[in-house]
C-alpha cells in the first residue's frame, strides 16, 4: 500500500533561541540581595538587554535561582528602576537575570529604549 501523500521533516526546535530579542547595552546597574541579617549591594556592569530581562556583569557569587532587586537609570532617561529579577544564566561573572516585576508604565520606555540600541550577536 502506498501513501498519497509524502511526510517532510520538521526542522529540529532551537532550545538556545530566546523568546525576546537582546539587544546590546552599556550601563551601571546595582544589585541588592539579602546575606545574612543585612542587604548585600553590589555595582555590576549591563552588557545586554531586553524586554524580559538583563545581562549583567558581577564580582560575585550568585546562584541560578537566587532573586535579587536591580537598581539602574537606563541612559538619556530619568526614570529610576527599582525591580526584582531572578537569575537564570550564570557564565563566568556575567549573569542573566529574568525581571520578576515590571511594571505595566515601565514596559513602553523601556520598548522606546531597545529601539535606539543595536541586536546583541
Amino acid at each position: 500500500m502506498s501513501s498519497s501523500s509524502s511526510k517532510t521533516a520538521r526542522e529540529p526546535i532551537d532550545r538556545r533561541r530566546r523568546r525576546h530579542e537582546r539587544y546590546r547595552a552599556d550601563f551601571r546597574v546595582t544589585v541588592s540581595r539579602f546575606l545574612g541579617n543585612d542587604y548585600q549591594k553590589i555595582g555590576g556592569h549591563c552588557r545586554d538587554l531586553s524586554q524580559a530581562g538583563i545581562g549583567i556583569l558581577l564580582a560575585t557569587e550568585l546562584n541560578v535561582g537566587d532573586v535579587v532587586g536591580l537598581n539602574f537609570l537606563l541612559p538619556g532617561s530619568a526614570i529610576a528602576w527599582e525591580l526584582r529579577a531572578v537569575v537564570r544564566y550564570r557564565h563566568g561573572y556575567h549573569y542573566g537575570f529574568e525581571f520578576l516585576s515590571l511594571a505595566h508604565d515601565l514596559q513602553e520606555p523601556l520598548r522606546d529604549y531597545l529601539r535606539t540600541l543595536e541586536p546583541a550577536s
